[in-house]
């Protein structure tokens, strides 16, 4: 989208919300500015149709929070063996996706690890223990991933420490995970607008959706707040929490979304201490997760908490969590209590009841599928990881087609509607 002053910025978007009073129209329309919306909305203007992207405040969400680590192998649990693959395929997907926003904005990497414009970097994960219970948890998790065809390699504490200097000596294990990437979220949202932007036949909305048209018994395209509506052949809705209080969902159609909160800190390394860690370093401390993830601009992000208590406001950090996350990292890299506190951020990722997403078509009471409408949303801790798995899903609905391996994430696998899926990822698994 480029660098704009307020007024420029003003003006832009009082041009397109006069344009919206009246219909506008595209191939299609996506509601939700976060990762997933912008991936899909990549993915579609690519196969050169016209995208419109409906958001008030895009990329402010559960996308700006996010760490960005593309982690099918660190992320593996137990009963989850239907989303593995779907995260094992992402992974798989991520080169290939990463390398065409490059092309489409003539960068070039430079040297294998090295960061692109969207800081995807393909440096292995290292998985540490503080002690000796954290140890056997690991290695425990160790076999359950070696049972699924991962790759998990243990190190010494002196090897750990040969690679990654400032890693306490404490340490109780180590572990290579050299699948486990990458990217900034943040970047990787400004460059998918900055690209989409780029296409005249592309458009944003900024405001919020309130509802889905319908003409015909199709979904039609999208009525906005405050009057006026975008038209499309395919509304892809793939706004997080707010997908389950869209008006205008097909009848029956139930999306069990929950927000889970966390915790995560931004914080800049001072000059002698850089690197701290040259790659995401995934702890375990007492029983507890913490990660520490490098960027190219000499910060790190530290996170996660994950809470289900509903504060107050929906951006509040939790000083407890502040508190934990910073007393583990110590732990870990006792070096953390040096750094400059940058930033303290807390977002509602969407949960489902599995964990899984809410990805493809959703049934009509006549037993088909109802047309015009995608359902993208629920991606929990794996939105940046799974978006381009959801884009190619997106894609490939859009030109008629679909990949069976997906149909256990159904949208309305929770819901009674004749022909809906009823049963839900992890079940098939367990």
């Amino acid at each position: 989208m480029g660098t704009r002053t307020s007024h420029e910025a003003e003006a832009a978007d009082d041009a397109v919300n006069v344009a919206v009073n009246a219909d506008i129209t595209a191939d299609v329309a996506v509601i939700g500015g976060g990762v997933i919306g912008h991936g899909i909305a990549f993915e579609a203007s690519r196969a050169g149709r016209s995208v419109v992207l409906i958001d008030d405040a895009p990329g402010s969400g559960a996308s700006w929070a996010a760490a960005g680590m593309l982690a099918p192998v660190s992320e593996l649990h137990y009963q989850e063996e239907q989303l593995l693959e779907l995260m094992l395929e992402s992974s798989r997907l991520w080169p290939a996706f990463a390398a065409a926003i490059d092309a489409a904005a003539s960068l070039e990497t430079t040297a294998p690890g090295s960061a692109t414009g969207t800081g995807y970097v393909t440096t292995p994960t290292l998985a540490v223990g503080a002690d000796a219970a954290d140890r056997r948890a690991l290695a425990d998790l160790r076999l359950a991933q070696q049972a699924c065809g991962l790759t998990v390699e243990p190190l010494t504490v002196r090897e750990a420490r040969g690679r990654e200097p400032l890693l306490s000596p404490a340490i109780s294990c180590a572990f290579d995970i050299p699948a486990d990437h990458q990217v900034d979220p943040r970047l990787l949202v400004a460059r998918l607008g900055e690209l989409l932007d780029a296409e005249g036949r592309n458009s944003f909305v900024r405001r919020r959706a309130a509802g889905l048209l319908w003409e015909g018994g199709r979904v039609a395209g999208v009525r906005l707040t405050g009057g006026g509506s975008v038209r499309a052949t395919e509304t892809v809705v793939a706004n997080g929490l707010g997908a389950a209080t869209l008006d205008g969902l097909p009848p029956g159609l139930v999306l069990p979304l929950r927000p889970v909160y966390g915790d995560i800190l931004r914080l800049r390394v001072p000059g002698h201490l850089r690197p701290l860690v040259t790659a995401t370093v995934r702890g375990m401390v007492r029983g507890v997760p913490v990660y520490i993830v490098p960027r190219q601009d000499g910060t790190v992000v530290i996170g996660a908490t994950q809470r289900e208590d509903g504060p107050v406001h929906p951006h509040a950090v939790s000083a407890g969590g502040i508190y934990q996350l910073l007393r583990d990292a110590q732990q870990l890299v006792p070096a953390v209590a040096e750094l400059e506190l940058l930033e303290a951020t807390a977002r509602a990722r969407p949960g489902t009841p599995d964990n899984a997403p809410l990805l493809g078509r959703a049934a009509d009471p006549d037993g088909g599928d109802v047309s015009g409408l995608i359902i993208a949303t629920g991606f929990f801790r794996h939105g940046v990881l799974l978006t381009p798995a959801a884009a190619a899903v997106a894609r490939q609905l859009i030109d008629g087609t679909s990949d069976p391996r997906w149909e256990g994430f159904r949208p309305d696998r929770f819901s009674r509607v004749p022909g809906a899926s009823g049963d839900s990822p992890t079940k098939e698994a367990a």
